[in-house]
């Protein structure tokens, strides 16, 4: 029998959105585009509703009191981009388990050029900051935007080897570790050791239920964001790394081997093709459905929950939590004095902590380890693009502008360190472009 593939004309609009999601550039398009969006809202008449629509508050409720009230914004950064730094520490596990950092070897380089990269901006701005409130704002450059920063190298397409997309993709993931740990350690106040305790005793059933077998998605998104994100929330301890100690306790391991479920699959497809269809229906028969269910069961058990979880989370991160994130802190007023913004040397520290600390922690740090024979060079890759990946990861957007917000409370200093972030993210993502084009196979 002929397949047939029946197309509706909801097709011919979804099919194209579809193949826009799959775009590995398309998450950075996207971002670039919320981020003038934003700029727009910021420097228009619409900027007061802008700003005051950010600052309402709301919360729950309870016999007249009420709890969690925190202002819009409050709840982006807290709230949605818990569920970024989740598929983040999604990533992480599965890199860590079974990818590019699974191999001590391959893994090296990308985790020493990361360490330089945060290293040496935060030294760079630091030179500039040494006292102050200002000096607060040391983590801000140390982060890169992997969405930016992949989305610039993958309009290159395939003149550009692959071991440069997997070294960045190495280099912004253990970039992220870091910044999560910056986060945990330097950016929180306040802390309460109760709700942290009870936090931890969540995160420990969690795990006991992973290596008992427990793979119900229900049970870890209960106890991860009613339980952890909850106690960490109200402990002081920022709320995302709640989202990644969560990531970490979702299991990595399938039910059933691939042989296995081969097997099962063919003998449920021998079982669906031998039954008799519904005549003149569009609707299966009950014996039909019965091995569909077997099927997606087979599916579910043969597929990791943390793959499962990072593949079907990451459209919505991408292409909604991202957006709205950057949509509500990259709108800075460019009205500003140029005297006030070099008022202190924050955007100054901010633009050559990313900039110039990025390149000489990535590709200096990179040079000595090759040179002293501790790691080797990645097949395809050459100086020069490494010179390009370092400014390449100089795009600090995402990660830095959420810093910021934990940093500095005093919204000059936010706007300086934002304006530094700006500059310091077109220059080098620019530069790292026409570099890695220059190189690229023709």
């Amino acid at each position: 029998m002929q397949e047939e593939n029946i197309k509706k004309p909801i097709d011919k609009l979804v099919q194209p959105m579809q193949r826009f999601i799959q775009q590995e550039k398309s998450g950075g398009l996207l971002l670039g585009i919320s981020v003038i969006i934003a700029l727009i809202l910021a420097n228009t008449p619409l900027s007061h509703a802008y700003h005051e629509f950010l600052g309402q508050s709301f919360g729950f409720i309870w016999n007249d009191q009420t709890y969690f009230e925190y202002d819009i914004h409050h709840w982006i950064n807290d709230g949605l981009m818990s569920i970024f730094f989740f598929v983040v520490g999604l990533e992480l596990k599965r890199e860590i388990i079974g990818g590019e950092l699974s191999n001590p070897r391959k893994a090296l380089l990308p985790i020493i050029a990361a360490v330089g990269g945060m290293v040496m901006p935060a030294l760079i701005y630091l030179l500039f900051n040494p006292g102050g409130e200002p000096h607060k704002g040391w983590g801000i450059p140390m982060a890169t935007d992997i969405a930016f920063a992949l989305g610039v190298l993958y309009l290159l397409g395939s003149r550009i080897p692959l071991a440069l997309k997997v070294f960045l993709t190495a280099l912004a993931i253990v970039d992220d570790l870091g910044a999560v740990l910056v986060i945990a350690f330097f950016y929180t106040s306040d802390i309460s050791i109760i709700h942290i305790a009870i936090g931890l005793v969540i995160l420990v059933v969690m795990y006991l239920g992973n290596r008992s077998g427990i793979r119900s998605i229900i049970f870890y998104a209960l106890l991860g964001i009613c339980g952890v994100w909850t106690m960490f929330l109200l402990s002081g301890v920022h709320a995302t790394i709640a989202a990644v100690l969560a990531a970490f306790t979702i299991p990595a391991d399938v039910k059933i081997k691939e042989n296995v479920f081969i097997s099962k699959i063919n003998v449920y497809l021998d079982r669906f093709r031998n039954i008799d269809p519904s005549e003149d229906t569009p609707t299966l028969t009950n014996e039909q459905l019965h091995e569909l269910e077997k099927m997606n069961e087979a599916t579910l058990e043969a597929t990791p929950p943390l793959q499962r979880l990072e593949h079907a989370m990451h459209p919505a991160v991408s292409f909604l939590i991202i957006p709205i994130f950057a949509i509500a802190n990259a709108g800075v007023s460019l009205n500003i004095d140029i005297d006030s913004l070099f008022n202190n040397n924050i955007a100054i520290g901010t633009a050559l902590g990313l900039i110039l600390g990025k390149v000489l922690g990535v590709v200096g740090f990179s040079y000595v380890f090759i040179k002293l024979k501790i790691t080797s060079v990645p097949e395809g890759m050459t100086f020069k693009n490494l010179l390009g990946l370092g400014f390449l990861a100089s795009i600090g957007f995402t990660m830095s502008l959420f810093i910021t917000s934990l940093a500095f409370t005093h919204e000059e200093y936010q706007t300086q360190a934002k304006i530094g972030i700006f500059a310091a993210s077109l220059i080098g993502g620019i530069i790292g472009y026409l570099i890695l084009k220059k190189e690229a196979k023709i």
